[in-house]
């Protein structure tokens, strides 16, 4: 829907997702917006209660929002000074929904007709450019001649945007115990220095920063590896009532120190301290290589929280950065006991959401139960701070592994990429959810992007692997897998290169890659990689054999479908293999994500019942 006007001086801009009166934004959070975009796209038409709850919620979602609709409906009406006895926009259909009523135009006016003019006489090339102007706000290049303006889209070249690592606080109280405090900070400090000037200044995220924690690495050689102009270092000091930061900013190209400061505070004022760090590197950036103004301050629309939520708060992302499941427990746990502590705590609801998340895919065990945990805790977060991009970005992952509802995943993670680009996990995950729907050039695109803002991640190459796998290049897959599991032999995502092996006819290789996993691998997990490999293999008996223990697994353990269907596919049984797809998800449609581009299935794709699945999982096109 492009920009439209309305009432005296309303522009509703759905691109920017900003509603504005006489050029000023108005304040409206994220549910209401939604909400009232969906009324003004489908403007003098009934809006149902039920339709409402789909667009904002998700496909499928039975949650008692009533409230929360009736409560979006008053803001809305609020900002727009819109009396609900004598709507002039927002009429109430009794029982049954809401239409949009008002008188709507579109926010731009159409360009004016320019009159013929005679043609000017040949200008000199060195002349001509001198009647070229830059058009303001537009970007437009207007040339007089042969009768008429003719336009032009200009591509002025944005400034190369600089980097900045931010490398791991050293921990100076000698307590290992606080290692969760310090590691905390450096992450905090990258996300608040990542929202100042995302355009220009571009920000290291934690994956690849924390390979350096306690390595003692050249700052030259960081530098280098790291692709940055300017490094922060810093550590930190604290006990019951002071903290002390220190902290100096480095330009790598000559180790010059360009600022150093030292604070002295109370635990409590952490936060506004690291706000006011984050401000003062930006500015001194700016300064030291030429460029006017001020960057933004941060745009989170939530105060504070607790500094005793807080401190819960990086216990769980100490945990929750071990990626386990056993630390994941542990982070569910703190960033639980931070939103009881401090109720109006977003961040710690996002970080929740995240954790119960991939809780949910990290396990055999079946994940409804955890997405809708995840759910309830990225719907509370997004409602206190709609512009958190990491709510947006987790909201994004839990409607796309737990509804295959492709199209609002997208829209999430636009948007959390809209608000923050230097969220590398934005990138990343969008990447992945490009992969799922096909779209393999875009998703190398942005696989590259999050590989840019954390280029030593090794969750982010591996998924770069999968993209390779998926896009049936398998021997770049190998060689990517190769180069991850060199660095770390038991990276779990990186032995994909399992099936890539498969698809080569390597079976040799991935028989061994299988059975070398054996005790990191659940027994459901293994007994269906062995089947699949067996069956790929031609070994039928040693495929059901296998299939056999996952079968017993089973009468111990609940277990996906997705693991039996593996199986029979690695014997290639038709019927039982779309069976057990179909089973999947008739269950827990979250397991279906591979549908469309997993090569395990593709001896089945011709088959009606498969296309149909695909239809249903939002993956038939």
């Amino acid at each position: 829907m492009d920009p439209v006007r309305f009432g005296e001086g309303f522009e509703l801009d759905p691109g920017a997702f900003v509603l504005r009166r006489s050029g000023e934004a108005l304040k409206l959070e994220r549910i209401p917006m939604e909400i009232l975009l969906l009324l003004m796209e489908r403007r003098g038409q009934l809006v149902t209660r039920e339709q409402i709850v789909e667009r904002v919620w998700g496909k499928g979602v039975h949650l008692d929002v009533d409230n929360s609709i009736n409560g979006a409906i008053r803001k809305i009406r609020q900002v727009l000074h819109d009396n609900p006895e004598h709507p002039r926009f927002i009429r109430t259909i009794t029982g049954r929904g809401y239409r949009f009523t008002g008188a709507v135009a579109p926010a731009r006016p159409p360009a004016p007709v320019v009159a013929e003019v005679p043609a000017p006489p040949p200008v000199p090339p060195a002349r001509l450019r001198s009647r070229v102007w830059i058009a303001s706000g537009v970007g437009l290049l207007v040339v007089v001649g042969a009768g008429a303006f003719v336009m032009t889209r200009a591509r002025a070249v944005p400034p190369p945007r600089v980097m900045v690592a931010v490398l791991p606080f050293d921990n100076l109280t000698g307590d290992a115990k606080q290692e969760y405090f310090s590691d905390g900070l450096t992450e905090e400090m990258i996300t608040r220095l990542g929202e100042r000037d995302p355009q220009y200044l571009g920000v290291i995220a934690r994956g690849s920063v924390m390979h350096y924690k306690a390595a003692h690495a050249p700052l030259e050689q960081v530098a280098r590896e790291l692709g940055v102009q300017y490094l922060l270092e810093g550590g930190v000091q604290r006990d019951a009532d002071e903290l002390r930061i220190t902290a100096q900013l480095i330009r790598a190209r000559d180790q010059t120190q360009v600022w150093s400061r030292q604070y002295d505070r109370r635990p409590a004022d952490l936060l506004a301290l690291q706000d006011e760090i984050a401000q003062t590197i930006a500015n001194e950036i700016q300064s030291s290589v030429g460029r006017h103004g001020s960057p933004a301050p941060s745009d989170s629309s939530t105060a504070a929280p607790a500094f005793a939520a807080y401190d819960l708060f990086l216990r769980g992302e100490y945990a929750f950065n071990k990626r386990t499941v056993p630390d994941l427990d542990t982070a569910t746990r703190y960033f639980l006991a931070a939103v009881v502590k401090d109720p109006s705590y977003a961040r710690a609801y996002a970080a929740l959401a995240d954790a119960y998340s991939l809780l949910a895919g990290y396990s055999a065990v079946p994940p409804a139960a955890r997405y809708t945990k995840a759910r309830a805790a990225v719907l509370r977060a997004l409602e206190l701070d709609p512009l958190m991009p990491e709510a947006h970005t987790a909201f994004a992952l839990i409607v796309q592994n737990s509804d295959l509802d492709w199209q609002t995943a997208e829209r999430e993670f636009q948007r959390a990429i809209q608000l923050n680009p230097n969220y590398a996990t934005a990138h990343h995950w969008y990447a992945e959810h490009l992969m799922w729907r096909g779209r393999f050039d875009e998703a190398l695109r942005e696989s590259e992007r999050a590989r840019q803002l954390d280029p030593l991640s090794l969750i982010i190459a591996a998924d770069n692997g999968a993209i390779l796998l998926y896009a049936r290049q398998y021997d770049r897959a190998i060689a990517k897998c190769k180069s991850i599991l060199e660095l770390d032999p038991e990276f779990p995502r990186a032995h994909l290169i399992e099936r890539a092996y498969v698809e080569k006819g390597m079976f040799a290789e991935a028989l061994a890659d299988v059975q070398q996993r054996r005790t990191a691998l659940s027994a459901p997990v293994y007994w269906s990689e062995l089947a699949y490999v067996y069956g790929r293999a031609g070994r039928a008996a040693d495929a059901r054999a296998a299939l056999r223990e996952l079968q017993r697994s089973a009468r111990q353990e609940p277990v996906q479908a997705l693991f039996f269907a593996g199986a029979y596919a690695g014997l290639r049984d038709t019927g039982q293999t779309i069976a057990w797809l179909e089973r999947a998800y008739a269950e827990h449609p979250s397991e279906l994500t591979t549908l469309k581009v997993g090569p395990e299935w593709d001896f089945a794709r011709g088959q009606p019942r498969f296309k149909r699945l695909l239809e249903r999982a939002g993956l038939g096109n």
